[in-house]
């Protein structure tokens, strides 16, 4: 029992339209070109008929002082395969039937002396090629050959590009997503190859750092988990209030784990929606945040409210972390400043986040900026968990702003953070 072909019963049944929207790109652009050469080639064949004189049907023959000496008509030829219809009544006297001579018109003359000449204006035998009806139809058809030849390479080259455009989407949407196209010309599909380069770069590094966040995650969750299972073990009936207090770290560090691991995912997210942008006045926020952890706020000689475009929340989560990194590797004595500063012509807010610790080596002070990423010699007992930083550089891009790291005057390291402001 054979199967049928269900592509070519598809194809029987399919409208002539629609069958010609399955074939391929070129072929379609390629048929196009070649059938609007034909139809402008009819067209203008129309034109020059229409245009075109009549034949001649009649002579008249002057003498040298310009009278008439004779008159006649054109002697017409039958049409190919018809019989040769007798001449005229007053063409008796030629004997010989229209075309006798060979090509060209023919005319009976009837002089005023009353003798019959005949005219002729020989022409050259036409060949097969150009007798009518033929001349113009193989005309059309050389025409419809030389634009095929002509266009199918161009047409050719141009689809081809959008079939490597093709297969480079298909590859990457199997999974590869390193896979690119190649970006030649400068044209609308040179622009679409690079805009899909540039998306499918965006979304490459955006599931790299999903993964990598997930990865480090799953290594950061089981140490709080790790101490508050052998803390249950070891509590007993009558725990101890260190065992307590321990399990109660270990609790309260892995709620901020997961905190931070939600708010480090959303913000990679560049459509999430995380809280309505409005006016913030950075130096009561910063007055609060300096308040709860004791530390000095350093407004300058001219102390003036900064208020910078922003999401009060994120804004409020930036500064509070600066300073809790403050104050895990540093001493009490931590310093706010906001003052004023121009970037790139555009008038901006400086706020320093400056400590009395260790400071940070130079090599080292991009890295810190990196998730999970602690500074060598840190441990778990210290706090943290390598977000803090990366969390602020996050915060910072969203609001078009920048961060960095620098030595402080005088030992220990300053958070520099540069916004729009208002």
């Amino acid at each position: 029992m054979c199967l049928p072909n269900t592509k070519t019963d598809h194809m029987s049944n399919t409208p002539p339209a629609n069958r010609f929207l399955h074939l391929p790109l070129y072929v379609r652009i390629w048929l196009a070109v070649v059938l609007a050469v034909a139809v402008l080639t009819l067209l203008a064949g129309w034109i020059m008929r229409v245009t075109a004189e009549p034949p001649l049907r009649e002579v008249i023959v002057r003498n040298a002082a310009g009278e008439t000496v004779g008159q006649g008509q054109a002697r017409l030829r039958p049409p190919d395969g018809l019989p040769v219809e007798p001449p005229p009544v007053h063409h008796s006297d030629m004997p010989h039937p229209p075309g006798h001579f060979g090509t060209g018109p023919e005319f009976m003359v009837r002089m005023h002396d009353g003798a019959l000449m005949h005219i002729h204006l020989p022409r050259p035998p036409r060949s097969f090629w150009s007798r009518p009806p033929y001349g113009f139809f193989w005309t059309l058809g050389l025409v419809g050959l030389a634009v095929a030849l002509g266009t199918y390479p161009i047409v050719r080259r141009l689809t081809r590009r959008l079939e490597q455009l093709q297969k480079g989407v298909e590859q990457w949407g199997t999974g590869n997503l390193s896979a690119r196209v190649a970006e030649q010309g400068h044209d609308e599909v040179a622009f679409l190859a690079q805009r899909f380069n540039h998306a499918a770069e965006q979304i490459e590094q955006l599931v790299t750092s999903h993964k990598s966040l997930l990865a480090n995650a799953s290594h950061e969750l089981r140490s709080p988990l790790t101490r508050i299972r052998m803390g249950l073990e070891l509590m007993g009936e009558h725990p101890s209030p260190a065992m307590k207090e321990e399990i109660s770290r270990s609790v309260g560090e892995l709620d901020q784990l997961i905190d931070e691991i939600l708010l480090a995912s959303r913000l990679d997210a560049k459509e999430a929606d995380l809280g309505t942008i409005e006016q913030v006045d950075l130096t009561g926020l910063a007055s609060e945040e300096c308040a709860r952890l004791d530390a000095h706020l350093n407004l300058g000689e001219q102390p003036q409210s900064w208020v910078v475009p922003g999401v009060a929340k994120l804004l409020r989560r930036m500064l509070r972390n600066l300073l809790e990194n403050a104050r895990r590797y540093g001493t009490s004595d931590i310093e706010v400043q906001l003052s004023p500063v121009t970037h790139e012509g555009q008038a901006c807010v400086r706020l320093c986040v400056a400590d009395r610790g260790p400071g940070v080596p130079v090599d080292l002070r991009e890295r810190i900026f990196e998730p999970f990423y602690r500074l060598p010699g840190a441990s778990e007992r210290d706090g943290g968990v390598g977000l803090g930083l990366a969390l602020v550089r996050s915060i910072v891009q969203r609001h078009h702003g920048r961060v960095h790291c620098e030595d402080r005057p005088g030992g220990g390291a300053c958070f520099v953070v540069v916004l729009p402001s208002a």
